[in-house]
């Protein structure tokens, strides 16, 4: 597989050999939809809680008597049949939304994600990638100029001053490869990877 590489100025200069195993793979439309989906659950937190019957606020007293009255009967108002009652299976703080995914199955779903980018020209590999200061605007310019606008950028060391040049940035992400997730790597219309990085990837995915 041949990934593009291009200079400073987003001009292809030539191709640099990539790996089949990472970026040669055949897509795996249910694979990927299996990853994606059990990335986003695994980071999902049971932040919500509901009452049940004995935690809401009421009191024991019969409303009504039992007999006589012509309405159903009743014990106490914290019926989950009442308004203001309790939940019946109420959702707790501590429930789990995670996916069990073997690590085989998430770097075939990557591999999988990755060799569809390179097919669709979305990926460019450059030399290396750095700014000089931690300025938003040199990072912003730099990317205007290499004809970059939504993308991904994957370095191998994640750089202090390129970390904070791309924070107030709304569509431009900087990760370690170690941190390329691939919801990332579905999100931005184009993945630009540094040499180190793509060997790095190389590796963890062979």
């Amino acid at each position: 597989m041949e990934l593009r590489l291009i200079n400073e100025q987003g001009q292809p200069t030539t191709s640099v050999a990539a790996s089949d195993a990472a970026f040669g793979r055949e897509y795996n439309e249910a694979l990927v939809h299996q990853v994606v989906t059990a990335y986003l659950a695994n980071a999902r937190a049971g932040t919500r809680a509901q009452k049940d019957r004995g935690a809401v606020k009421h009191s024991t007293k019969k409303p009504w008597r039992q007999k006589g009255t012509g309405r159903a009967r009743a014990g106490m108002t914290s019926s989950p049949l009442w308004r203001g009652g309790g939940r019946i299976f109420p959702n707790s703080p501590d429930e789990n939304f995670g996916h069990k995914l073997n690590k085989k199955m998430f770097r075939a779903g990557v591999s999988s994600i990755l060799s569809q980018l390179a097919r669709e020209d979305r990926i460019a590999v450059v030399d290396q990638f750095t700014v000089d200061t931690p300025k938003t605007k040199l990072l912003a310019q730099k990317l205007k100029a290499m004809g970059l606008d939504d993308v991904l950028i994957i370095t191998d060391t994640l750089d202090d001053n390129l970390r904070l040049s791309s924070r107030n940035l709304a569509n431009v992400n900087v990760v370690e490869v170690r941190n390329a997730d691939p919801v990332s790597l579905i999100r931005h219309a184009k993945v630009l990877m540094t040499r180190s990085a793509m060997a790095r990837i190389e590796e963890m995915l062979a």
